[in-house]
């Protein structure tokens, strides 16, 4: 291979201070950066003759100029001699060969080279075995960009074509793929994931096994499968949600979006299906958690909802509230967290309502969707109204316009849209003789309802008028 400079195509996905020197048979010489302490963790190993390489995810990260956020490191030592080589260790997994080692605040995995045993459960190796070789260590990973490791003396060690399918934007499994995904089946979903953060295409022997053995995804646990989901969906690609569809990954972990994907939109203010119209929702908002699943989960309601009038055009009346309904029960099974249900569900079941743009509307509908959805309504908003045909997006853009600007001038103005905005507070309420409990409440509400209509009465003389009067 002949040196790398930083110009061309091919120098693109090196990071600063990264360069290819020489190329042997299994071997690169490449100068990576690492961090002071990971060197002195391997340094340390060397000296008492251990082999130490940095490996996986970190080497590929600083080979694409991405600051790695974990640097893992594999040795020959077994883990007792590492534990024994350093003041602070932690137990990781010591069946597995992991000792994380603490320099400081800071902890390093450091993990034994191995061979894992046979696989029963598409996730966990019956038994594993320790290795001197490094080879055996690197062939039982995931894709061949993981299965690369580094140091300073012996540079990138790369025994599968790492690096080429880096050059090629390839995710490209080491060895025969079947294997690697009866290991491990989410690996089929993280192959997907991987191609969606990096814009990589998924090699045909990886993608054909994926089809085959996509069904084998349901011995997953729902925590695991969240977490690799999520991380596709808020990608700088999350249309690559579509390729989790042709491989069959979606028809076992999310079988509403293939539902949503054969579900036609025979409408004027449509233009593509729903699922196509929800992977271009997803694309005209940023890489936020909330705001890409609000835009994956917002039409999923219609599909249940669909009615076909006497013209041949579709109706989809009620599907936002269907779609909180379904999104609800999507996250519970994914086992997402509460805050994360509770804001997405918001979303979609407010992302199709459109008041009268009227400050005193716009007020009581701020109160009604819940402030903390404010401004992501309006984000959320544009990208429906942008995913869909060009009938009369000017003019829906122009009433979102006018929306965000009242919801601006009423922040502006500090109009009362909360109880915990009102002049008066519930210990004011209890000092005028309403019993403690629900009743404190239910007063507060009435007086914010005032308020609503009318900024100006958010006065605490004319408020506790009002308590006295109505208690």
């Amino acid at each position: 291979m002949r040196l790398l400079r930083q110009t061309g195509k091919e120098a693109g996905i090196l990071g600063k201070g990264v360069l290819i020197l020489v190329k042997s048979e299994n071997k690169i010489q490449i100068e990576i950066e690492m961090p002071k302490k990971v060197r002195q963790i391997i340094d340390a190993l060397n000296a008492q003759g251990f082999e130490a390489f940095a490996v996986g995810g970190c080497v590929r990260d600083s080979l694409l100029g991405k600051k790695p956020k974990d640097w893992d490191i594999t040795t020959s030592a077994k883990p007792q001699q590492v534990k024994a080589l350093f003041a602070h260790t932690i137990d990781t997994g010591l069946q597995h060969g992991t000792v994380t080692v603490m320099l400081g605040r800071e902890g390093f995995e450091v993990t034994t080279y191995r061979i894992d045993g046979e696989y029963t459960d598409c996730r966990h190796p019956k038994e594993v075995t320790f290795t001197p070789n490094l080879r055996e260590d690197l062939m039982r990973r995931d894709f061949t960009m993981n299965a690369m490791a580094y140091n300073a003396k012996f540079g990138l060690i790369d025994l599968f074509g790492g690096m080429e399918d880096l050059k090629n934007g390839v995710i490209r499994c080491v060895g025969d793929p079947a294997s690697r995904f009866c290991e491990d089946a989410l690996r089929m979903l993280r192959a997907v994931r991987f191609a969606a953060q990096l814009d990589f295409e998924v090699e045909r022997g990886t993608k054909d096994a994926i089809m085959r053995l996509a069904s084998s995804l349901n011995k997953i646990s729902a925590e695991r499968i969240a977490a690799e989901l999520v991380q596709l969906v808020a990608s700088a690609h999350p249309g690559r949600l579509l390729d989790a569809y042709a491989f069959g990954i979606t028809k076992v972990i999310l079988p509403e979006f293939d539902l949503m994907m054969e579900t036609a939109q025979n409408n004027p203010h449509h233009c593509y299906s729903v699922g196509e119209h929800t992977i271009h929702a997803m694309r005209q908002v940023g890489q936020d958690k909330i705001l890409r699943l609000a835009m994956l989960f917002h039409d999923m309601g219609k599909p249940e909802c669909r009615t076909t009038d006497e013209n041949g055009i579709d109706h989809f009346h009620g599907h936002p509230e269907k779609g909180e309904r379904i999104a609800k029960q999507v996250m519970r099974r994914l086992k997402l967290d509460n805050d994360t249900l509770r804001r997405v569900g918001a979303l979609v079941r407010w992302h199709d309502d459109n008041p009268p743009l009227k400050k005193e509307k716009v007020r009581r509908t701020v109160r009604k969707v819940g402030v903390a959805q404010y401004p992501a309504i309006f984000m959320v908003k544009r990208a429906d109204i942008l995913a869909q045909s060009e009938y009369k997006r000017k003019e829906k853009l122009d009433y979102v316009d006018q929306y965000e600007k009242l919801y601006q001038d009423i922040l502006n103005q500090k109009d009362c849209l909360d109880i915990k905005q009102l002049a008066i507070t519930g210990r004011d309420v209890m000092a005028l003789g309403v019993p403690q409990g629900k009743q404190v409440g239910e007063m507060l509400n009435q007086l914010l309802e005032l308020t609503l209509d009318d900024p100006a009465k958010n006065n605490r003389r004319y408020l506790l008028e009002q308590v006295k009067k109505r208690k």
